[in-house]
């Protein structure tokens, strides 16, 4: 939180995107709002689809800092037909950085001045490509979706979109989805990931392979049993840029179970239980043999819209790995999600990692001043699988609300490094606006 023309510009380009989301929403006629789809015919919509975040990252990590403002704008739409079932999405992302007092990337691109190893990362990239296009079949029982497309899966432990940076994670890909009953099936064959860094982020801005999502079980009442296999095989090609202390270790084959269950104690009251179970050894060009086990438990009491969690997961580490220690590795998950918000285990130590928590969180439904209003806190401590190294501690905390159609979000993060990494601090302010 050192620059002043950081934060002016923030409080600049806020009022900015303030300004334009009421202005759209005062010339909407009154019987619809910005944004809702258009009749263009017997059966047929077009759907405009804008997503506008405007973000500003704070980081000081031990040696180094950053101070990030960033404006991310998606723009794109989908036409339906109803009567075929079909639709076709197209979408763009540009991301336009406000400053430059941040290295955009973790690795040495070439002919990139946004990679600036002197100052800390965030991973918010100056960039524009294609983000989105798809052609789907869709009906109640039946999904079908072909092209450039988002994934999540489950919790995103294993796949997901990561979200929360400016440029999302997206896989050329070919998925299908079934419902029938109580069963859900979704597979997915996909060639290529195009990762967070964007269109300039050579060599990482994807990676190809042969990727195999299975996800299926049943949900019956308030239980949901699943089993997943996610079968990732990259081409030796991919990865001739990046480290030799990686080369192909990211292909691997992972097999589990997910359980979850929500019991309601009382009108108010409710128990939500979470289990995860899950295998994971090398695979396709991986060389390094290895075999790891992955387990989730999770309880969160819900009252009166306040919900407090606990739990405990595991990232397990073989000792005997060719090549020695190694543990469960999950390239495709949305990161940020798990293990602090912090990000200082993006990829999981060697010797594996174990995160206890603990957590509150709340809405407050009746607070008419501020629409939304939201707070989340947590706390972690993390260690080894092997080893019993104890690694370090982390408190979360966030505070959310709406103002008319924007959406704001106020998020620190404060990890305390004792057997791995450094000391790191993040902030965050963030104004959101989509239709």
């Amino acid at each position: 939180m050192k620059s002043f023309r950081t934060q002016a510009a923030m409080i600049a380009l806020t009022g900015l995107l303030g300004m334009a989301q009421s202005a759209r929403a005062d010339t909407a006629p009154a019987q619809s709002h910005v944004g809702d789809p258009i009749s263009i015919g017997d059966g047929v919509s077009f759907d405009p689809m804008l997503d506008a975040r405007l973000r500003w990252e704070d980081v000081d990590a031990g040696t180094k800092s950053a101070d990030a403002v960033t404006l991310r704008t998606r723009l794109g739409f989908e036409v339906k037909d109803t009567h075929s079932h079909l639709g076709f999405l197209a979408e763009a992302v540009g991301t336009l950085a406000l400053d430059k007092d941040y290295s955009a990337f973790p690795f040495a691109v070439a002919n990139n001045d946004q990679y600036r190893p002197a100052l800390a990362t965030v991973a918010d990239p100056q960039t524009l490509g294609l983000n989105r296009l798809q052609l789907q079949y869709a009906t109640k029982a039946l999904t079908l979706t072909l092209g450039r497309q988002r994934i999540n899966l489950d919790d995103q432990r294993f796949v997901g979109s990561v979200g929360w940076r400016q440029n999302e994670q997206v896989f050329d890909a070919v998925r299908g989805q079934v419902h029938q009953g109580v069963f859900d099936l979704d597979a997915t064959y996909a060639i290529q990931q195009h990762s967070i860094y964007g269109a300039y982020g050579n060599p990482r801005d994807y990676y190809s392979g042969r990727f195999v999502f299975v996800n299926g079980g049943v949900k019956d009442g308030p239980i949901s049993l699943k089993g997943f296999a996610y079968l990732l095989d990259y081409d030796k090609t991919g990865f001739i840029n990046l480290p030799s202390t990686r080369g192909q270790l990211d292909s691997s084959q992972t097999y589990g179970m997910r359980f979850a269950t929500l019991l309601p104690l009382s009108r108010t009251v409710s128990l939500g239980l979470t289990g995860s179970f899950a295998r994971q050894s090398n695979y396709g060009n991986n060389t390094r043999a290895y075999n790891v086990k992955y387990y989730l438990g999770d309880a969160a009491l819900t009252a009166h819209n306040q919900t407090l969690n606990a739990g405990y997961e595991l990232m397990g580490a073989d000792a005997n790995a060719v090549g020695g220690t190694w543990s469960m590795q999950t390239p495709m998950a949305t990161l940020h999600k798990f293990d602090g918000w912090a990000d200082v285990f993006l990829t999981t130590p060697n010797a594996g990692l174990g995160d206890s928590y603990v957590g509150l969180s709340g809405k407050f439904p009746k607070v008419k001043a501020l629409p939304g209003l939201n707070y989340a806190v947590s706390y972690h401590w993390f260690g080894s699988d092997v080893g019993n190294v104890k690694f370090g501690d982390e408190v979360d905390a966030s505070v959310g609300f709406r103002t008319r159609r924007v959406n704001w979000l106020v998020k620190y993060a404060s990890y305390v490094a004792k057997g791995f990494g450094t000391d790191t601090k993040k902030f965050w302010l963030e104004a959101d606006y989509a239709f």
